[in-house]
């Protein structure tokens, strides 16, 4: 298909393909002649991913390109790649080494892990992201004086546990490894946002249930 076409079927303005085309966040069509390029189904599925990044993920410019290289790199193990595509995703800061209720949550943390037998991320505490956003989160429950210990937590990780199982399953449903790595991506910027709706409409019913409407 001609740039028309693509920015037709897609809905993308030809300006802003343009703009992703000279970003190198989409690959160049194939040449006609000099003024000339046709794209392909290829070129289609790339860019409504790029634009779901975008759009409904609020992924930065920057950060789609970044992603989308490491979900290219065939040079990777899957598991490198998939943790590359997602950990470049924007994250949660450093929390402040020194700040007592960090420290306390990120011992309590790794005690959690412990508890579950999760090896693997024991051994990423230093470096994962999602290790970091736990840590932060549980020392913001501690200042305010809700400390949701590793016991509290260990039922609700075990949930989250068969969630990932769901997710894996889904993921080696697609053939190619450039697929997977999407669908990791994707998981993270808009599954990641369904369940925590889900989560949030089963604690309405729930409260409903128990409590009623008064």
């Amino acid at each position: 298909m001609r740039l028309a076409e693509l920015s037709e079927r897609s809905g993308v303005s030809t300006a802003t393909i343009k703009y992703y085309l000279r970003e190198g966040l989409l690959a160049p069509g194939r040449q006609i002649n000099t003024t000339t390029a046709e794209y392909d189904e290829e070129h289609l599925r790339r860019l409504r991913l790029i634009r779901a990044m975008i759009q409904v993920g609020r992924v930065p410019v920057a950060t789609v390109k970044e992603v989308l290289g490491h979900v290219d790199d065939d040079s990777l193990p899957r598991a490198m790649r998939l943790g590359a595509a997602v950990w470049a995703l924007p994250q949660v800061p450093e929390p402040d080494a020194d700040d007592e209720f960090v420290q306390g949550a990120r011992v309590a943390m790794e005690e959690l892990l412990r508890t579950l037998g999760w090896a693997n991320a024991q051994a990423m505490t230093s470096v994962s992201p999602s290790f970091r956003s736990l840590v932060v989160a549980a020392a913001a429950l501690r200042r305010l004086g809700y400390d949701w210990s590793p016991e509290t937590l260990v039922p609700y990780a075990r949930l989250m546990r068969q969630v990932a199982e769901l997710d894996m399953e889904f993921m080696e449903s697609h053939v190619s490894e450039a697929e997977k790595a999407e669908v990791a991506v994707l998981g993270a910027v808009l599954v990641e946002p369904m369940l925590q709706a889900l989560h949030r409409l089963a604690q309405e019913e729930e409260s409903t249930r128990r409590y009623g409407f008064e």
